[in-house]
């Protein structure tokens, strides 16, 4: 699989990125085996790049992945995780689990957001124990959309001098909107934004501002969230955009481009893995992953060949402006090279 250089950095990330939020029990539980074996997978497809965070059900994916890498050769793979979210004992006696948050997990601990720079280095300290690991690759800063002024002002300085002392590589934010993100490629020296679901084959927000300044600037951008809350594996009555059902209008966009996309003999799924990748700044697409299946069938999906013609008739058909890159016709061929 191929892989890119973020920004100026020497940090290099596979083309395709392994999410593991779903193995901190996203929406449902996963068995440790069941992890296990999802991240083995990603290992045999050739994936190399893996992100994780503490605020995945409550430090559960953090634990997972850092002892399915345990005993892989620590300088073949990349590790992201995120600062901002400190994790304190629950008050009382921690009974109920944390699925109003998403996952499906005992609510023992609670989040505290904390974008200082103690905080900082506490959450990357407490993620470093759980990963078991001595460093990370990559930290970002995660969601600070209410935090703005304390993530530019104490965090991200926080960050800079970890990355001046060696102990991450990689530096940046992370969140679901682009116009924070751009602000920081503007007024810091960040490598990296991961920008979730605001550049897909379906929407291209980040188009306006955000992945035109990283391009100029030299930075690197991951891309998540393609699949835009899985609407754009089949978007059909009650499938969900953002985490919430789907508005008419923005189910038809997708049912159209699932017609364009099926003409050409492409799932709708691997067109829009392949979309984010013809973009020059962005170095990776992360999709999330539970199971053995779900891994390879994403890791074919890319591999798929995309035809040209596709990329045309999306432009004619108004579902793609003639302006936005796409990917050539051999992006997501499967690389001559695979990592050891």
């Amino acid at each position: 699989m191929r892989t890119r250089t973020l920004g100026r950095t020497d940090v290099e990330v596979t083309e395709l990125s392994y999410g593991a939020a779903g193995i901190g029990n996203l929406y449902r539980p996963v068995t440790d085996e069941e992890a296990a074996a999802a991240i083995d997978a990603a290992w045999d497809a050739g994936i190399r790049t893996f992100d994780t965070a503490p605020h995945y059900g409550l430090g559960l994916s953090e634990r997972r992945l850092g002892e399915a890498l345990r005993d892989r050769p620590r300088d073949t793979y990349t590790v992201s995780t995120k600062v901002g979210r400190l994790l304190v004992p629950a008050d009382g006696d921690g009974d109920g689990d944390d699925l109003a948050n998403g996952f499906a997990v005992p609510a023992t601990l609670r989040r505290v957001w904390d974008f200082s720079a103690d905080g900082v280095r506490r959450s990357l300290e407490a993620s470093l124990d759980r990963l078991g690991l001595d460093r990370v690759d990559i930290v970002l800063l995660h969601d600070p959309d209410d935090h703005a002024e304390q993530a530019l002002d104490e965090a991200y300085p926080a960050l800079e001098r970890l990355r001046g002392e060696g102990v991450v590589g990689a530096i940046g934010v992370g969140m679901n909107q682009s116009a924070l993100p751009a602000r920081f490629l503007r007024e810091t020296d960040i490598d990296v934004v991961l920008l979730a679901g605001r550049y897909t084959l379906l929407e291209q927000e980040g188009l306006t501002e955000l992945l035109p300044e990283a391009a100029v600037r030299g930075r690197s951008v991951l891309i998540g969230g393609v699949l835009n809350s899985g609407l754009l594996t089949d978007p059909a009555p009650g499938a969900t955009y953002d985490y919430a059902p789907a508005p008419e209008s923005v189910l038809d966009r997708a049912r159209r481009l699932k017609a364009v996309t099926e003409r050409h003999g492409v799932p709708l799924r691997a067109a829009a893995l392949h979309f984010p990748l013809g973009h020059p700044a962005v170095a990776s697409v992360l999709t999330g992953a539970r199971s053995t299946d779900e891994v390879r069938d994403t890791v074919e999906q890319l591999r798929a060949p995309v035809p040209a013609t596709l990329w045309d008739e999306l432009r004619a058909e108004g579902l793609l402006a003639p302006d936005v890159p796409v990917p050539s016709p051999v992006e997501g061929a499967p690389s001559p090279k695979e990592p050891s």
